[in-house]
């Protein structure tokens, strides 16, 4: 999908929504559990009942890996069920050597038709330009995460030789150094919801990339502070929520619950869309 697409989405349907299907096994309602592949059974009344309300599904591949060969094959169908106007993430983060990186791409973007894959950057410029190199196709690295393991590293102050004194976070340089590899049309960002606070600062560094951020709903973000300090004149967001929506109903009605959550998030966002 290009940017372009991706922003006529947002306007259409007044939302910058992603849904995560991080769908776990144990956590589907208990009617489907019989069911042949009931991880796809579940995403499809998902997709079904939220598709119109969001721009985006971000797959958690762990959840799928974790099955195996069916998991693999589950997580197959539901991309290619998906429709066709929706933008699609393998929350994958990979990132390797260069040849490595190349496969990783080729897996995501073409054996199973993800638009993005989201890429850890610690290896630097030769693991990431391999997911550059795809067409209307887009890496998502890591900048400042909503986990608290992120203080460890990410917000770690970096010393300046010149000065031998504290200079920017870690997380800065990554945001600066990875923007010049890639442009606004095939690069975005993770930035946690959790963050919002960092968001104003953020948007000097990379004020026209689209962040892809994830710790609405049961991580605590707030989609108001989000909307205000991160949203650009493209909008240049896609807010995540995935078991606020995904597991907001238990039986066999969890799809129509599901959409009431999407419909609340769409809602509000519509409010904060100029």
């Amino acid at each position: 999908m290009t940017r372009k697409q991706l922003i006529e989405q947002i306007k259409l349907k007044r939302s910058y929504l992603c849904v995560g299907l991080d769908t776990d096994l144990t956590k589907i309602p208990k009617h489907l559990q019989s069911h042949p592949d009931a991880v796809f059974e579940f995403n499809k009344q998902i997709i079904d009942a939220t598709q119109d309300l969001c721009v985006a599904y971000k797959i958690n591949t762990a959840f799928y890996e974790a099955m195996g060969l069916k998991g693999w094959e589950t997580m197959e169908k539901t991309v290619n069920y998906i429709p066709k106007d929706q933008f699609i993430i393998a929350d994958a983060k990979r990132g390797d050597i260069g040849n490595t990186s190349s496969q990783y791409a080729k897996a995501f973007f073409e054996t199973i038709n993800f638009d993005a894959i989201t890429v850890a950057p610690y290896m630097g410029e030769d693991s990431v330009k391999p997911f550059l190199e795809f067409e209307n196709k887009w890496a998502i690295v890591l900048g400042l995460t909503s986990n608290a393991g992120s203080k460890d590293f990410e917000q770690l102050k970096l010393i300046r030789e010149d000065t031998n004194q504290g200079g920017e976070f870690l997380y800065e340089t990554v945001l600066k150094k990875v923007s010049s590899w890639g442009n606004t049309s095939n690069l975005m960002f993770v930035i946690g919801a959790t963050k919002a606070s960092d968001l104003e600062e953020i948007r000097k560094i990379i004020p026209d990339h689209f962040l892809l951020v994830p710790g609405v709903g049961f991580q605590g973000g707030s989609l108001e502070e989000v909307s205000k300090y991160g949203m650009n004149k493209d909008c240049g967001l896609l807010v995540n929520a995935s078991r606020a929506i995904i597991y907001a109903g238990e039986k066999e009605d969890f799809a129509n619950e599901a959409r009431i959550i999407a419909q609340q998030y769409q809602s509000e966002m519509a409010g904060y869309l100029k």
